[in-house]
């Protein structure tokens, strides 16, 4: 089996294509390095990287070249791609039409010239929108994204939808909550780390703290998107919610363990809204029952997964 990995040298990416290659799997990264690294995945072969933009077709060509000898029927794709700041999605609606929504119609494009029919897709519980304090299943209805981070990666799924009605014939579709691990290139942790690196004497919060979200690390992802790529199931369009078995954690706690870790006597200062920034989700709950009915559970709680970040981080750092 080859698996096909866009966006394979960014944070999640990476780890999955680490996990692949530590098994024996041949796995050939795609990714324009706009957020990713090469160091992420030295591990590779050189022969096994393309370097490239996913909605540029002569780029695309260099990535079916290397396939050209592979049966169609032993390729899994793999789509990680997409701007993961949601923030600067926000500011800048296009960022997000182009590497979140775009890239995902290049990718089938991609597929159906291919004869590839496997396909598994990092989506996001952005889609379901504000949910408030419920809780939160895939078979939830009214999906009102309020960020356009989320809103392409609703619009993904359903062209994705529609690719499985004419050529596809194995898809996943997962939604992940908030993701931590290394190798960090952006999110709460790493936000707070750096501000502090910068200016020890205070971490300056966006929003007043009260956010209270599910975190599930990395490498907890990684053994549940395995899962369900190995599975047969019964569903036209699977979807599943990954995340943790508990209520998560809130900003405030973040920051203090943060700040616990990296500059203990600096002054946290919070804003006066529950909501971070526009397009935020002060609160979500996800019912991840179904995950689990597939034999899977979280190693690390949410505090778990936040701690050895912060520890990983900071190990990085100083290496």
């Amino acid at each position: 089996m080859t698996h096909v990995i866009f966006g394979g040298a960014g944070f999640i990416g990476s780890n999955l294509a680490g996990r692949l290659h530590s098994s024996g799997q041949r796995c050939i990264v795609f990714d324009d390095m706009s957020l990713g690294s090469q160091n992420n995945i030295n591990f590779l072969d050189d022969a096994d990287v393309v370097l490239g933009d996913i909605n540029n077709g002569s780029d695309i060509e260099k990535l079916t070249s290397k396939l050209e000898t592979s049966n169609a029927k032993d390729i899994k794709v793999w789509h990680l791609a997409a701007n993961s700041d949601i923030v600067r999605g926000v500011n800048d609606s296009k960022v997000d039409f182009v590497k979140t929504f775009l890239t995902t119609q290049s990718i089938l494009r991609f597929m159906q010239k291919n004869n590839f029919t496997k396909l598994y897709f990092s989506s996001t519980s952005a889609v379901y929108g504000d949910k408030g304090e419920s809780l939160i299943a895939e078979t939830s209805e009214n999906l009102h994204p309020i960020s356009n981070y989320g809103a392409y990666k609703l619009a993904s799924e359903a062209i994705i939808s529609a690719a499985r009605e004419d050529f596809l014939d194995d898809v996943v579709i997962f939604r992940f909550p908030n993701v931590v691990g290394t190798p960090a290139t952006h999110g709460v942790i790493l936000d707070f780390i750096r501000k502090l690196q910068i200016t020890p004497d205070e971490l300056v919060v966006l929003g007043d703290g009260s956010q209270q979200k599910s975190y599930i690390h990395v490498k907890d992802l990684i053994t549940a998107m395995l899962l369900c790529a190995s599975k047969d199931h019964n569903e036209r369009l699977p979807i599943f919610n990954i995340g943790n078995i508990d209520e998560g954690t809130t900003v405030r706690q973040i920051a203090e363990s943060v700040v616990r870790h990296v500059s203990p006597d600096a002054l946290i200062k919070y804003g006066s809204e529950p909501r971070g920034w526009k397009g935020d989700i002060p609160k979500f709950y996800y019912d991840v029952s179904k995950m689990r009915n597939l034999g899977w559970s979280p190693r690390y709680t949410s505090h778990q997964a936040v701690s050895k970040t912060i520890s990983e981080i900071l190990n990085n750092d100083e290496n």
